[in-house]
């Protein structure tokens, strides 16, 4: 049945410019499913080898993740800090049967001497990373033992809970700017007391590890997970946790919607060149050829243009995934160890992908050509069928239903949920738009059409050319509006968020001074501060993000806790409250009210949430304010938060009036202009992300719609040709090409416009509470970009065809 034969060659031979549109379009698909996969596979299988851990064989670690759900419907969510355990774990782990011993490990940032920035350790994990002292002894009560030092020394350390002098004990070989305390100074001093990061279980010889597993986790229960091999360089690298979510996010849920557009986009194109062709399956009909020569006929050519395509399609799909990968961990959203992975799988099935797209496509197209009798075959080839399909319809209806529905979801939807909902209402809508593509042309034709009227005889020409030929007007402005609706719901998403964000921070930081510092502010600061001249306010802020109830689970949510009284975090910020009276007692909150309205809760209610490791905890609601998208969307005493943060430093320090002069022994001084911009700088990722995601869809689909009009125009040479026979001058025939393309540019812009905002408003008030902020200038490029592609992918074919019709005279 697969077997090439002389029909199927001579037709790839004689209609080059329709196989060459099919073969694009299929190298395109296989492009942007190929690249998809491969971050998906990438995500699945990233590993950090150890490096901290390569001498332990087993790692116990608390879980990373706050599990939601039940039975079937459970899940979990990646916590914003470092979960720990519980540090009488260590005994339990050293009992266990083939376990030599077992260390604690405990790291976290200080400041030394001249601002400088120190990882500190417990000195007992030296055991495992196999650092020794170069002079010296190992530290007891009151010493510190460091890279960089002088024996005997007396060194100032900044910690979580204030400034200690140390006596240098010893020093020791390390790559980094290290400190060792004893165990329980270290516990001590981290700012999670009685906490540990993790623990390092060596085996007696001769034990396996698998062995080793088994009988520590016998002894730990649920209390703590086990890591051995490649995974331990998990509990090492926490941000690879999250570099897993973004990668299978990428890879997963958009490269799904990509997949689905490439593949909805190819077949499209497959079945314009086949139903371009319904004149010769006619014919063949007339002369006696069978539907299974027919569907042979049609299978032969995919298998000939479908698998070379796919397979060339890779090539710049590898490209594009390193590149993307390449970006991701420039931004830092991936650690430096973890590398790309590229196998034969996502090639493989980006290949499978387009060949299958390719037949179902072609068969679908040609099953009425094949099947019905050959007069009447002849009869539907010459003018085009006005009656509805008694399959599309009906669908293309349920997608707009389904649209419509979840449109109105995705308003009680916040953040990723929220944005993934978008991709999918977006999707229903452009299925809609295919599925109904004859009546959407037929009706675009007749409104559009309207102006064309009174614009001479080329445009009358033109509209009456968009009325007849449906069809053919339907396959050119889907992908333009796929185009445009993409590209607009994801950028416009963006800078609406973003416009919030500014007008929140804009109108909420009352602050003149903010001070940072690296790895954090001295306990002492904001009591420093105080005493400084001219400032009559000052609060510490230590930011981080909390997990907090959604619709289906649980969410990031932004954090601030504060060092200070309620009237001085007034003074340096207006959270615009507006129910309720702000407090900041232990056991308390204030919230954003978008926030509270997404979790269904009010002021007086329990406000259910995971702290940054993990821990539960449930403040009671004292109030709910409408900027926390610029400033925070949970705030409470810096108490509740400090306990469970890696570091438990404030982050920021906010001084009403004062100097910069005056401020600049505690860090880094910016004005409210600069701190503003720099805020802006910690959403670039997520725009960047998003550019990217409008760039890969938005530029597949112009490609595809470029490609369809060039098809579209190159088979109507014979047409061209006969409006020249007529009397129609070339310059008419261009006139008329370019009005019609005009006008599948304009049409597609107002579906995907439409489409756009269908989406972005219910979204946007989701999100924000406000409507979609759409600049004009972005929004103008957008559509002048679209018009001048259009315009210019109809034209040049035109040209070439009545150039060559010329010729040929």
């Amino acid at each position: 049945m697969f077997a090439p034969n002389g029909l199927a060659r001579a037709a790839l031979r004689f209609r080059p410019s329709t196989f060459v549109g099919t073969f694009v379009a299929l190298a395109m698909a296989a492009m942007v499913v190929s690249a998809c996969g491969i971050l998906l596979e990438t995500g699945i299988r990233a590993t950090v080898p150890p490096a901290r851990y390569a001498a332990a064989p087993v790692v116990a670690a608390a879980d990373q993740r706050a599990p939601y759900g039940h039975g079937d419907d459970a899940d979990s969510e990646p916590l914003p800090d470092r979960a720990r355990v519980d540090a009488s774990l260590v005994a339990k782990a050293a009992s266990a049967p083939g376990a030599r011993t077992a260390v604690a490990d405990v790291t976290f940032p200080i400041g030394g001497p001249h601002s400088t920035t120190l990882t500190a350790h417990n000195w007992s994990s030296t055991a495992f990373t196999g650092e020794k002292l170069t002079a010296g002894h190992a530290p007891g009560p009151g010493e510190v033992v460091v890279n960089r030092g002088t024996v005997g020394d007396r060194i100032t350390l900044t910690t979580p809970d204030g400034r200690h002098t140390y006596r240098v004990s010893g020093t020791a070989n390390a790559r980094e700017s290290t400190a060792w305390f004893t165990d329980d100074e270290a516990v001590r001093r981290s700012g999670h007391p009685d906490r540990i990061d993790a623990i390092a279980v060596l085996p007696e010889p001769g034990v396996p590890t698998d062995t080793l597993k088994s009988q520590v986790a016998q002894a730990l229960g649920k209390h703590a997970e086990l890591h051995t091999g490649d995974d331990r360089g998990t509990v090492e690298t926490p941000a690879l946790t999250e570099a897993r979510e973004t990668l299978i996010g990428i890879g997963g849920s958009f490269g799904g919607i990509a997949t689905m557009v490439a593949v909805f986009t190819a077949a499209g194109t497959v079945a314009l060149g086949v139903g371009q062709r319904a004149r010769e399956f006619a014919l063949l009909r007339a002369i006696g050829t069978t539907p299974r020569q027919i569907r042979r006929t049609i299978a032969t050519e995919t298998l000939l243009v479908a698998p070379l395509a796919g397979a060339l399609g890779c090539l710049p799909g590898i490209a594009l995934a390193r590149w993307w990968f390449g970006q991701l961990k420039d931004k830092g959203a991936i650690p430096e160890p973890v590398h790309l992975s590229v196998s034969w799988i996502p090639l493989v099935s980006a290949v499978g992908a387009v060949l299958l797209t390719a037949l179902l496509s072609g068969y679908m197209a040609a099953h009425r050509s094949s099947r019905i009798k050959p007069g009447q075959a002849l009869t539907e080839a010459s003018v085009e069928r006005l009656r509805p399909g008694w399959i599309r319809t009906p669908l293309g209806i349920a997608a707009a239903a389904g649209g419509i529905v979840c449109a109105g979801l995705s308003a009680s939807l916040t953040g990723e949920d929220a944005a993934n909902a978008a991709l999918g209402v977006v999707f229903l809508f452009m299925l809609a738009v295919a599925l109904l593509g004859p009546f959407v042309a037929r009706a675009c034709a007749a409104l559009f059409g309207l102006p064309l009227r009174g614009a001479g005889a080329s445009a009358v020409l033109a509209a009456a050319n968009s009325r007849t030929n449906a069809r053919r007007l339907a396959s050119a402005i889907t992908p333009i509006v796929l185009a445009m609706a993409f590209s607009s719901v994801l950028i416009f998403m963006q800078t609406s968020t973003d416009h919030v964000t500014a007008d929140q921070q804009h109108a909420g930081i009352r602050a003149d001074h903010i001070v940072t510092a690296d790895p954090g502010l001295a306990p002492d600061a904001v009591r420093r501060a105080e005493r400084a001249p001219e400032v009559t306010s000052a609060v510490g802020l230590l930011k981080t993000a909390v997990l907090v109830p959604a619709t289906g689970g649980l969410e990031p949510a932004t954090a601030q806790g504060v060092t200070g009284s309620v009237h001085d975090l007034t003074a340096v910020q207006d959270l615009d409250v507006e129910h309720g009276r702000l407090t900041l007692e232990p056991g308390e909150t204030a919230v954003d009210k978008t926030l509270a309205d997404n979790s269904h809760v009010k002021v007086g209610d329990r406000l259910h949430l995971r702290l940054p490791d993990g821990t539960k905890a449930s403040p009671v609601i004292t109030a709910t304010y409408g900027r926390g998208m610029g400033l925070s969307q949970v705030t409470m005493a810096r108490a509740d938060l400090a306990g469970h943060v890696t570091s438990a430093y404030d982050t920021e320090l906010w001084t009403k009036g004062g100097t910069a002069a005056g401020l600049k022994a505690l860090g880094t001084v910016l004005d409210r202009a600069d701190y503003t911009a720099a805020q802006s700088l910690d959403r670039e990722l997520n725009a960047w992300a998003n550019a990217v995601m409008a760039g890969v869809l938005g530029g597949f689909a112009a490609v595809a719609a470029v490609n369809t009009l060039v098809m579209t125009v190159l088979d109507r040479r014979r047409e061209l040709g006969t409006l020249r026979l007529i009397g129609s001058t070339r310059g008419q025939v261009l006139r008329m090409i370019r009005w019609e393309a005009l006008l599948v540019a304009l049409a597609g812009i107002a579906l995907g416009t439409v489409i756009a905002l269908a989406t972005l408003v219910p979204l946007m008030k989701g999100l924000t509470g406000q409507g979609p902020y759409i600049p004009p200038l972005v929004y103008g490029t957008f559509a002048g970009a679209i018009v001048v592609l259009g315009v210019t992918a109809a034209t040049l074919p035109a040209r070439a065809a009545l150039r060559k019709e010329t010729l040929e005279e």
